[in-house]
Order: C-alpha cells, then structure tokens, then sequence
C-alpha cells in the first residue's frame, strides 16, 4: 500500500508541473509521464524492483525541478519589465525603476514611463496598507504605501513577473512558472489602476508605525529590490507572495508575529493586524474597513485632481 501511495502522489505532483513547464509540448510531456509511470508499475510487478524504479523516474524529474534557474532575461510584460532599486546613504535613499504608468484599461496605459526619485527617511510620516479584492473576499493583493512630509506617496507591490502573453495562475505559481517581482510605483499608478480599470475593491488602512519601525520597513523592501535585481527567485502561491513577503518584512512589529491563515487567505489579514493594534484609527475593525474602502471615491475622482489626496479624503 505504501509503494501506490507514493507512486499516487508522486503522479499528482508531476502531472501539473509538466502541463505548467511544457505548455507547448503538454501532449508529449503527459506521454512520456504515463510511459515512465507505466514501466514502474511493470518493474513492481513483474520483477519487483518498483521501489527501485519509482526512486530513478522521482528522483530525475525532482532534481531537474529543483534545480530549475529563475531569469532576469525573458520577454516581460512592460508593466514588470523592471524591478526597483535603490542605494542608501545615511538618510538619502536614491531609488530606480519607479512605474509611472497612466492606465486608460485594464491592460493598456496609454502613459509608460519609469523615473527615479531621491527620498530622505527623516521625512517618512507614515505607510498605509493597501488590500485589493478582484473575486473571492478571503483573497486579496498587498500593497504597501510609504508617506513623506514632502514628496508624493510610493507604492511597493510584490507581484509575478509575467512574460508577454501570461497571466496569473495560481497552478503555475506552485510550479515556478514565475519569477517574483517588486514594483514600486507612484499612486496615481498601481492603485488606481486596481480601482478603477480593473475595477477592484481597494481599501486603504492606515498603519500604526513607530519612525524606527517605518525606516526598518521601508529599508527592507529597498533590499528586496536590491536582491532581486541581483539574483532573481521564484514567485510561489504559498511561500514566496505578496502576502508572506510582507509578513517576512513586518516582523519588525514584533520579531515573534506568528504564523497565522491569513498567509493564505490574504483578505483576513487587517483581521490579523488588527489584532496587533497595527491598525490606526478608532472603532472596530468592521468600522476600520468601512473608513478604508477608496475605490468608489477612486472611480469618481475629477480629471486633473490629485489621485492621492482625493482617495485619503474624510
């Protein structure tokens, strides 16, 4: 029982890692998949060397996985085509590859541009978490909001970094068809984009930060950039998203966060903050949530208004 077990699970992780890595062979891989499989079953019943035979086709295909690189130098989608990075000196920090993009759809900006942009961490004032719901509540997209005393909000996003022609998949995530990405963009970009082309439901929180703990915070998502630009990773639906990346990050509000389901149900994490005091402002948390819906406001902004001003309007 123990050797069908292992062959059962094993040609359910191989099956969808080879329809996500081979999607234009998805045929041929699935094929020889079954022929593999079909000559273990054989070699466990006839001369019984299965187990011997299940490690050799496991072990090969597990180790070409696992040893798979992730890349800087695909074909990207020109809204992940560049990855943030800054240099700190002191209080200065110089960053590149800020997205100013001015998006009239869903899947087109007529405005592509990227700038640079020199910010000092003695004028933090404060972050704001950003949700954005496009289906299901219990999943939602992170976003961090930094606010200076003078200069505009920047906005860091940890996303996939899609080729051209791709689009999410939660599957292709669990099986590194993606790399992981750090956007950093202005407002005006990356959330009005989600709240009114995309149409999805955003809400702002403020955040309870210490000037220590936004500095920290701030820098940390510098360094990912930074990291990332110098050696690419995989993005992973469980383990390496915009949810758990965060978290990764806000343990400076408490070295020993806990783990909590809202790693994976991203909609119940300002729950999760909340329970922390990580969330400022009055009330409960169903008046917290209430307060931080912007995308109805977002889509009735006037041409020529300030994005960022409008949406934190009382």
């Amino acid at each position: 029982m123990l050797f069908w077990l292992a062959l059962a699970l094993f040609a359910a992780w191989a099956g969808p890692m080879l329809w996500v890595q081979f999607p234009a062979a998805r045929p041929l891989a699935l094929a020889a998949l079954a022929g593999a499989l079909a000559a273990v079953v054989w070699l466990r019943l006839g001369p019984g060397w299965g187990w011997t035979g299940l490690v050799l086709v496991a072990g090969a295909l597990l180790l070409w996985f696992f040893t798979l690189p992730p890349r800087q130098d695909r074909d990207w989608e020109p809204d992940v085509a560049r990855i943030v990075r800054g240099q700190v000196t002191g209080d200065t920090v110089t960053l590149e590859n800020i997205r100013a993009f001015r998006w009239t759809s869903a899947d087109h900006a007529a405005v592509q541009d990227w700038t640079s942009r020199t910010v000092n961490l003695s004028h933090l004032t404060g972050a704001d978490m950003i949700t954005s719901v496009w289906g299901n509540p219990d999943i939602a997209h992170l976003l961090v909001s930094f606010r200076f005393s003078d200069a505009p909000p920047l906005t860091f996003s940890v996303e996939i970094r899609r080729e051209k022609g791709e689009s999410f998949s939660a599957l292709g995530g669990f099986f590194r068809q993606f790399e992981l990405s750090l956007i950093a963009a202005d407002e005006a970009d990356i959330v009005q984009w989600r709240a009114v082309p995309r149409g999805e439901e955003v809400r702002l929180y403020p955040l309870t930060l210490t000037p220590d703990q936004l500095r920290q915070v701030f820098l940390g998502f510098v360094q990912l950039g930074n990291d990332l630009n110098a050696r690419p990773r995989w993005y992973n639906t469980v383990t390496a998203n915009c949810t758990t990346v965060v978290w990764r990050l806000s343990r400076v509000l408490s070295p020993d966060l806990p783990l909590d389901r809202s790693l994976l149900l991203s909609g119940y994490l300002p729950e999760y903050l909340d329970r922390f005091g990580a969330l400022a402002g009055p009330g409960t948390l169903a008046d917290k949530r209430a307060r931080a819906l912007i995308s109805p406001r977002a889509r009735e902004m006037p041409a020529g208004a300030d994005f960022s001003r409008w949406i934190r309007q009382e």
